[in-house]
């Protein structure tokens, strides 16, 4: 019989962000942010295992402290290399396919990263996402194949601080496999994640008026927004970084 491919979840966290420090303990709802997307990736069927990579420093032991506090697993590496931080906590806790989720992202839905799974297996993708979800809501799935290439040959500036570029742009080497979310003209602009105040601002109206104790999912978001049609201008104007860009390199001061 084959072997069940084994799935870990790495999530990408720190302390010092530049547009909104500190947002990995901010409260939503009472609670830390960071602590509702470890119980939403711990709540994915298919995940075997969840690991929060935080960068080196004694600022970031709040979130590995909290990690270890539900259950999940820790590790701390590079602060700009952020490949060889995922690649290194993906050597120390292994996995088939990695699932990789950031800590900017407390809306992610836990039944579309299971799908994402299920689908990077069945396909055997090199990486595997869905598509027309709003941004903050989704995951990627990595092959542990792929995500060894991107490191050892990923070398441009935004290869190492964004992880997946190298396989995406490489279609004719690795498998790159989307699937249709259903969502492609809802929502389109819609921003659920949290890079600055306004993302925190619409972050935090939307779990005070949906969290019950346990994650919810983006069907419940996406009712709450179409009644209140208004929360979608509050961080509307908040441009997202292209996925080339990159602060600094590796190593760089």
């Amino acid at each position: 019989m084959p072997t069940t491919p084994r799935i870990t979840a790495v999530i990408q966290a720190r302390m010092a962000s530049t547009r909104l420090p500190g947002k990995a303990l901010l409260p939503l709802a009472g609670i830390p942010l960071v602590r509702h997307i470890i119980e939403r990736v711990m709540a994915v069927p298919s995940v075997h295992a969840v690991v929060v990579a935080v960068p080196e420093g004694d600022d970031n032991l709040p979130i590995t402290a909290l990690a270890r506090e539900l259950g999940a697993e820790s590790f701390a590496g590079s602060e700009d290399d952020v490949l060889d931080r995922f690649h290194r906590a993906a050597d120390e806790f292994g996995g088939d396919y990695i699932v990789r989720v950031t800590a900017d992202n407390p809306f992610t839905d836990t039944g579309f990263a299971d799908l994402a799974v299920k689908k990077a297996v069945a396909l055997q993708a090199d990486i595997c996402a869905p598509e027309g979800l709003p941004l903050g809501t989704s995951v990627e799935v990595i092959s542990r194949f792929s995500l060894d290439a991107a490191f050892r040959e990923g070398m441009r500036p935004h290869h190492r601080e964004h992880v997946s570029p190298f396989i995406k742009e490489n279609p004719g080497r690795f498998k790159i496999a989307r699937f249709d979310s259903g969502m492609k003209e809802r929502h389109r602009a819609l921003r659920l994640t949290v890079d600055t105040e306004e993302d925190y601002r619409l972050a935090g109206i939307l779990y005070d008026a949906l969290y019950r104790g346990k994650p919810f999912p983006l069907a419940d978001v996406l009712a709450y927004v179409d009644a209140h049609p208004e929360l979608a201008d509050i961080n509307r104007h908040v441009e997202q970084r292209a996925m080339t860009h990159s602060a600094k390199r590796p190593g760089e001061k």
